[in-house]
């Protein structure tokens, strides 16, 4: 089995485990996996099983954090009902060197000749990214990404890798992520959220997706991933906020998903001139919730 190597250590970070990923298999598999992904319908994407080494990821299941408000960055309003963890000081030492890895240079190489994208970079401020769990109820409406980092405004964002950590997840659970046309007529693809599965996607102004309908998992139980957000340094991208938009048949939620996309826009005006965080609006989101 081809190991990978190790990264090296960045700050906050551990170096990264010798094997992590098959990343020679992957890399052995491009002439199959890049034009699967490039062709793919509605936009770009691939999803890949058993993507982290078996061991690697039955420690990184059991290494997720639980749910705590210090810890964790509350995105709950009209359009989406989740948890983030942006602050990997906060993890276990497995999931530390799976991030490592999934940032290293080696890997982002892989991931640009998957995608066809040159130049893909890495964000060590998981901006938006990071672990996330959304629990019973939770959902995520469909929605397009913000197409620049909030920070670095020449980093326009180009692709998403989400790992899920799921372990078991049965269909009845819900939650699978939802890819739509571009015109956003039709759901042309639905990905089930199980365990050790990730899941490449190229993100732009209209690569809709999400997963919309709440969860019907056990109160003790959570959809969990590790999500990983790359850019290409460019010199004047368009900036637009995270934009929401209603299903075919949502009837009156319609007017509910427009609404919030105003706020959300004032919002993301906010940090990109102000410097606003997720973490304070978070705190300010979570206070609210627990009244």
């Amino acid at each position: 089995m081809s190991q990978t190597q190790p990264s090296g250590t960045r700050a906050g970070r551990a170096v990264a485990s010798p094997a992590i990923v098959d990343l020679g298999a992957l890399e052995g598999s491009l002439a199959d996996l890049a034009p699967r992904y490039q062709e793919a319908s509605p936009f770009p994407h691939i999803a890949l099983d058993d993507f982290l080494l078996p061991e690697v990821a039955h420690r990184a299941e059991s290494e997720f954090p639980p749910l705590h408000h210090d810890r964790w960055i509350n995105y709950v309003h009209g359009n989406e009902r989740k948890f983030s963890n942006t602050d990997p000081s906060t993890w276990g030492p497995t999931l530390q060197a799976v991030w490592t890895e999934l940032t290293s240079p080696r890997f982002v190489q892989f991931l640009c000749a998957l995608t066809g994208i040159e130049g893909l970079v890495t964000d060590d401020s998981l901006e938006g990214a990071g672990l996330h769990q959304t629990k019973a109820g939770g959902f995520l409406n469909i929605h397009a990404d913000f197409t620049v980092h909030p920070r670095r405004r020449h980093w326009r964002r180009r692709a998403n890798l989400l790992v899920y950590l799921n372990g078991d997840w049965p269909a009845r659970y819900g939650g699978d992520l939802e890819l739509w046309s571009r015109d956003m007529k039709t759901r042309e693809e639905v990905i089930a959220p199980i365990g050790n599965r990730a899941v490449v996607f190229t993100t732009g102004a209209d690569t809709w997706h999400g997963h919309p309908d709440p969860l019907r998992c056990p109160p003790e139980t959570a959809r969990r991933s590790l999500a990983i957000y790359y850019y290409t340094e460019e010199e004047n991208p368009e900036a637009r906020s995270t934009e929401y938009r209603a299903r075919p048949g949502d009837g009156a939620k319609a007017a509910l998903v427009y609404a919030d996309n105003k706020a959300v826009r004032v919002y993301d005006w906010l940090k990109r001139r102000v410097g606003l965080s997720d973490r304070s609006v978070g705190k300010i989101l979570g206070s609210w919730q627990r009244r």
